[in-house]
């Protein structure tokens, strides 16, 4: 089901699993991409929190590009590269993607899944987890209103 050498840790709640996809320089510059509306190679490397070549960071955005991270466009003879999508668009179609293929095997796997949230959001804030009951009871109330 899951692949490459970042589920390991990934799995024992280490990392977020979209950092933990991409490698270091990968997660450096889709921060700087995610910082503004559109950069050259030559704007990425220069914000860069270490130095890296500029034939590196271009190789790095090519590949973030591949992946579907980055768009890019061409300006004269160079590329100007953008976020594909937001971070929080990003981490919710990762998370939507992770949740549809936990709740696919019916509801066995998803008790674990659910309980493990359940636990995390607690340990992490109060509040957060009063906002998941609501979202639990107004999905409900939306469930028994729709007609069949």
């Amino acid at each position: 089901m899951f692949n490459g050498s970042w589920v390991s840790s990934w799995l024992r709640g280490e990392r977020d699993p979209l950092q933990a996809a991409l490698g270091r320089l990968e997660r450096e510059v889709i921060d700087v991409v995610w910082s503004g509306a559109e950069h050259t190679v030559k704007e990425v490397q220069g914000r860069l929190p270490r130095k890296a070549a500029y034939t590196t960071v271009m190789t790095t955005l090519d590949r973030l590009f591949k992946k579907g991270l980055v768009s890019r466009r061409r300006e004269g003879r160079a590329f100007v590269y953008a976020a594909a999508r937001s971070r929080q668009e990003m981490s919710a179609t990762l998370t939507g993607g992770l949740l549809r293929g936990v709740l696919s095997h019916g509801p066995e796997t998803a008790r674990p899944f659910l309980s493990n949230l359940v636990d995390a959001v607690g340990e992490g804030d109060a509040a957060l987890l009063d906002e998941l009951e609501r979202l639990v009871r107004d999905k409900q109330a939306r469930t028994r209103q729709e007609p069949e």
